[in-house]
């Protein structure tokens, strides 16, 4: 447990939030095929927790239950492109800055719609460095990086094309988003105050379109990299979620010939935006994503270095987690959306600072609403009564290797661009083994995996009538773990006591 006490030393608090990173793209957590020596060198400081899922697979549903510690039931923050996000929804930020810190952010925030200029709430920051996209800037002045960059003498315009195809090479990595990101970090750092500071680092990176420094991509030859998860039969299991909301309608062959890399290979000026294409090169992809990550993976290194050169380290809570994953071709599928498979759902949350154990492992069921109570304990604040988060404080520490029974996601109209029309809600709870899908807004139509035998989802056994007694049992769970979520509102006043003459 965290020492409370009055004389106690509030930590500091670095929170990097990677956009669309899956949960299995780090080196030291077992991919070996990809770069990533900063964030393995935080895994060897502090505990890595290899189960940690989102509240929604979509950015603003996820980052608005990240924030807030609160499930999407309870703060009705559901679709991304959202007209305004709800003024009574309070922050941890917020809650933080009220407490004494001195908060920032350089890159995302994402609560509401960000196609022009996002709103903002009382979030909080006192330095707010604001880049939704690295690619545009629809006000003039509004984005803080094509300000840095302006700074160093480029033009943005002619740096960014107008319609980026989806997978490409990009600019530089002496002057990329995740190099502006490092600057300015360091530069927050380092201005004098009194107090304890957090900091949010939000890039936009490894969020589609798939576009790297030319060098890093060359690293990764895709012909040593695993396919992405496939069978033929995804394609036939896709067809029944057709009309489901997701920005990939149809599964296809992620892994080309070479005469369809040809013929489907991307073209300048690519139209589709945040529209996937119907055919894609899945190899190409993902050394373009792992090159991105690695690119991330360096301008966290530079933070994690000046931390230590300021003698920081020691008394600073560093958070490295993503708002969702991406389906990099499995099951036949890019992007994002209304499904449930591991590679969306399950994100990386590695956590190092004081009170917690380096070098360690925790499999124990996480969600991201986890987070917030968690640096509200470091910062000696109660959890205020509508945080439905649970502080990772008891796993954080020694042996306790245990959490929660179930974690959630719960998806409700959120994924804006989707051919389908359709509005869908659907949920999905899992409990380490079993994984329960249910499309609510699609009569009977469901799903249910067993990870223990089948770790990658290929063996749907919804409708298998040997699961059938099973299903009816998670069935009953689902609904009793979806109740959870549901805020009871404003606290009770308590009644007063009634004094009759006599």
């Amino acid at each position: 447990m965290f020492d409370r006490t009055e004389n106690a030393k509030r930590p500091n608090i670095l929170w990097f939030c990677a956009d669309q990173m899956r949960h299995d793209t780090i080196a030291a957590l077992g991919n070996t095929e990809i770069s990533t020596p900063n964030i393995d060198r935080l895994v060897r400081m502090g505990t890595a927790f290899e189960n940690c899922y989102v509240q929604n697979q979509v950015c603003t549903p996820s980052r608005a239950s990240f924030l807030t510690g609160r499930y999407p039931a309870a703060h009705q923050v559901y679709r991304n492109n959202n007209t305004f996000f709800p003024p009574d929804e309070k922050l941890v930020t917020k809650t933080l800055a009220d407490a004494g810190y001195d908060c920032g952010l350089i890159g995302k925030l994402h609560l509401s719609t960000a196609t022009r200029l996002e709103a903002r709430n009382d979030d909080g920051y006192r330095v707010y460095e604001w880049c939704q996209n690295p690619g545009w800037e629809r006000v003039e002045g509004s984005n803080a990086y094509w300000n840095w960059l302006r700074e160093k003498g480029h033009v943005p315009e002619e740096i960014f094309p107008d319609k980026p195809p989806y997978l490409s090479t990009s600019v530089p990595t002496e002057i990329h988003q995740a190099e502006w990101i490092a600057d300015r970090a360091i530069s927050f750092i380092d201005e004098e105050r009194s107090g304890p500071w957090l900091l949010s680092l939000n890039p936009f990176d490894p969020h589609p379109p798939f576009d790297p420094p030319e060098d890093l991509y060359q690293k990764y030859s895709e012909a040593d990299l695993t396919p992405p998860l496939f069978k033929e039969s995804d394609v036939a299991h896709q067809q029944k979620f057709r009309n489901v909301r997701n920005q990939m309608r149809d599964a296809v062959n992620p892994v080309l010939t070479e005469q369809e890399r040809q013929q489907f290979a991307p073209k300048p000026g690519d139209p589709l935006g945040a529209k996937p294409p119907k055919r894609f090169d899945g190899m190409a992809v993902k050394a373009a994503y792992y090159a991105m990550i690695e690119n991330l993976d360096k301008a966290f290194g530079k933070i994690l270095d000046h931390l230590e050169h300021r003698g920081l380290l020691d008394n600073t809570v560093v958070i490295f987690t993503s708002d969702h994953g991406e389906m990099l071709g499995d099951h036949g599928l890019l992007y994002k959306g209304c499904r449930f498979f591991e590679g969306l759902v399950h994100v990386p949350l590695i956590m190092s600072g004081p009170g917690i154990e380096a070098g360690q492992r925790r499999k124990a069921l996480v969600e991201t609403i986890d987070i917030a109570p968690t640096l509200l304990e470091y910062a000696g604040i109660d959890q205020s009564h509508d945080m439905q988060g649970l502080s990772l404080s008891p796993v954080l520490g020694k042996g306790l290797d245990f959490h929660k029974e179930t974690v959630v996601t719960d998806f409700n109209d959120s994924v804006a661009t989707s051919e389908a029309k359709d509005d869908t809600q659907a949920s999905m709870t899992f409990d380490g083994r079993y994984k329960l899908v249910v499309y609510h807004s699609h009569p009977g139509l469901g799903e249910l995996f067993d990870l223990q035998d089948d770790p990658n989802e290929f063996t749907c056994r919804w409708d298998d009538p040997e699961y059938q007694g099973l299903k009816v049992e998670l069935l009953q769970r689902h609904m009793d773990r979806m109740m959870g979520t549901i805020c009871a509102g404003p606290e009770r006043a308590p009644m007063p006591n009634i004094v009759r003459p006599g």
